[in-house]
């Protein structure tokens, strides 16, 4: 299908990177010596799968404060023969000894309070599910041609010879190194020796070489014994040790509970946006039905007129701004409070034309609106990474892999060279709430890859994804909008300045207005003008704070018909990474 040359022009961007373009496969992705290892595998003979974790597994080397294998894992895989979308939930339950009572009474809730569990608690700890995830995915999507351990191999090289540590990656290592000498007895597994520095050690800068041997090993036991070398034995021992050290609950018959059921197979869900493709997300107890949910309201509020036609939009105007926002407002407060676990509480039918209708009554096109009923729309930012991968034969991966909260809770497993995870911060606390705590429940979970095909043959059209807790939905919309809407190729998508709602203020330590807008530097300053003016608190986030909107990755089909396939890739310019073509 050939894909139209249309270029719009929008706002200056801040960054200056050319799209990459390939005949042979891609690998995009946050961190370059991460790209080069899904490259090497790739040129061996694996397909998309196989390069994926290859990736995932490199990317724990060089960004360990975004994710690693003591988090989870989700992915989305694009069988290109079959063309068909498989889903692969790899996320992790909390501990079947910790119910909701124990965790108000640990956390001095009142009765008469909701609360919630803190990033760094102990209590925020539920299984890794990466682990599993990575092995299921391989033995799931793999080529079949390569052995985990060939797989694991350049991220055991970079564990153990050492990589320089690039300049984002350096500062979020920064900025949670005391978070770490905290959270751990084991933190100097994941500081640089510095006989200069407080007890001898610190966080790395931009372009210092990096080892992590414990990690390696880590790599190594799982190469042989797959996911019993990491949910039975040794790394077992030292994540129960870890744990029970601060006063947790994750259990041995947690983790082999987790080594037995292993991941779970998803059927994702789908929506035909504008008429021009089919966007794939994964089902609760993601969030993916957020973003979709989002992209109906738009198509509502076109269809009914109560925004301009799509075909007259102007990118980042206030009136379009005002259109995402307020529709960004209304899914959150829905998708906060049904997405939940599907094994403990079935979720509504969110994508239903009638409930559709219903939510679009809510948009005012003049004002912003006040509180919406159900959930909130405040929420955490978050760290996580998010890659993509096409191989040869037209496969494709795309996968979010986490620790939620830049290292998670911080904690680190005796000689294991990661931390665990906070995902269980995203829990309620209320009872009665559909993702309220429960022993053996998985979260609502933030990490949402996604993938649009075309709808006259089911061809791949795009891979894609936006991480950053509850900015994905919001970034996958934008992206999808700047692509198909505005005519934007794939790396300039990705540098238009973006917006998000509730972000910002929490990662700061500050509160969050109901109204609160954050708009990246790039907005005209009239915009900002004309927002407040409708009743947003319109705020503009510059610098090292952009990180907040999000680092996204793209891969999209430009033409297969007959002809070479051509792949254009783009990689977020707020990232240190780069689309790497094979």
């Amino acid at each position: 299908m050939t894909f139209p040359f249309h270029r719009n022009p929008f706002t200056p961007f801040l960054g200056r990177r050319s799209d990459v373009y390939s005949t042979g496969g891609m690998v995009a992705c946050s961190q370059p010596l991460a790209g080069t290892a899904g490259q090497a595998i790739l040129a061996q003979g694996g397909n998309a799968a196989d390069a994926a974790i290859a990736v995932a597994a490199a990317l724990n080397v060089t960004e360990p404060g975004s994710t690693g294998i003591g988090g989870d894992v989700f992915v989305l895989f694009y069988d290109n023969k079959r063309r068909k979308v498989h889903g692969l939930n790899g996320s992790g339950r909390a501990p079947m000894s910790l119910t909701l009572d124990i965790a108000r009474r640990r956390l001095g809730i009142p009765a008469d309070e909701t609360g919630s569990i803190p990033l760094n608690s102990v209590l925020a700890i539920t299984t890794p599910g990466a682990a599993a995830g990575w092995v299921d995915t391989v033995h799931e999507f793999g080529s079949g041609k390569l052995s985990l351990r060939e797989i694991l191999n350049p991220a055991i090289r970079l564990a153990e010879g050492g990589f320089p540590v690039s300049e984002v990656s350096a500062r979020l290592w920064q900025e949670n190194e005391q978070s770490l000498r905290e959270a751990s007895p084991n933190y100097r597994e994941l500081l640089k020796a510095d006989p200069s520095a407080v007890g001898g050690l610190r966080a790395p800068v931009a372009g210092e070489a990096m080892i992590n041997p414990g990690l390696a090993q880590t790599f190594r036991t799982l190469a042989a014994e797959g996911k019993d070398g990491f949910y039975r034995g040794h790394i077992a021992e030292a994540i129960v040790e870890a744990v029970k050290d601060r006063g947790g609950f994750l259990s041995h018959s947690d983790l082999a509970y987790h080594s037995d059921m292993g991941s779970t197979p998803t059927e994702p869900v789908r929506i035909r946006f504008n008429g021009m493709v089919d966007v794939w997300e994964h089902p609760p107890n993601g969030q993916g039905l957020v973003a979709l949910m989002a992209l109906r309201l738009l198509e509502e509020l076109e269809r009914t007129q109560r925004i301009p036609p799509f075909s007259s939009l102007q990118h980042n105007s206030a009136d379009y701004i005002h259109a995402l926002v307020e529709v960004f407002r209304i899914v959150f407060s829905d998708g906060t409070w049904w997405i939940a676990d599907p094994s403990f509480s079935q979720t509504p039918d969110l994508l239903s034309q009638e409930y559709i209708a219903s939510r679009a009554r809510l948009f005012n096109p003049n004002r912003a609106s006040s509180t919406i009923p159900h959930g909130s729309s405040a929420f955490n930012s978050c760290d996580t990474v998010y890659f993509a991968v096409v191989d040869k034969d037209g496969n494709a991966a795309s996968v979010v892999n986490s620790n939620y909260h830049g290292f998670g809770t911080g904690i680190i497993p005796r000689s294991c060279g990661f931390t665990l995870q906070s995902r269980g911060a995203n829990f309620s606390l209320t009872p009665g709430h559909p993702n309220a705590l429960a022993p053996g429940k998985r979260p609502y979970h933030t990490i949402v890859p996604a993938i649009a095909t075309n709808p006259v043959d089911g061809s791949l059209h795009t891979v894609f994804g936006i991480m950053g807790g509850f900015m994905q939905p919001q970034g996958h919309v934008q992206l999808l909008m700047n692509m198909l809407v505005f005519g934007m190729d794939a790396q300039r998508a990705l540098d238009a300045p973006r917006v998000c709602i509730g972000a910002m203020g929490h990662k700061r330590g500050a509160g969050v207005d109901e109204r609160t807008v954050f708009l990246e530097e790039g907005v005209s300053e009239g915009i900002v003008e004309e927002l407040s003016r409708m009743g947003h608190v319109a705020k503009v986030v510059s610098g090292w704070d952009r990180e907040a909107f999000g680092r996204g990755q793209v891969i999209r089909v430009l033409n297969e018909e007959g002809e070479q396939t051509v792949l254009e890739g783009g990689s977020d310019c707020r990232a240190d990474g780069m689309a790497i073509p094979v």
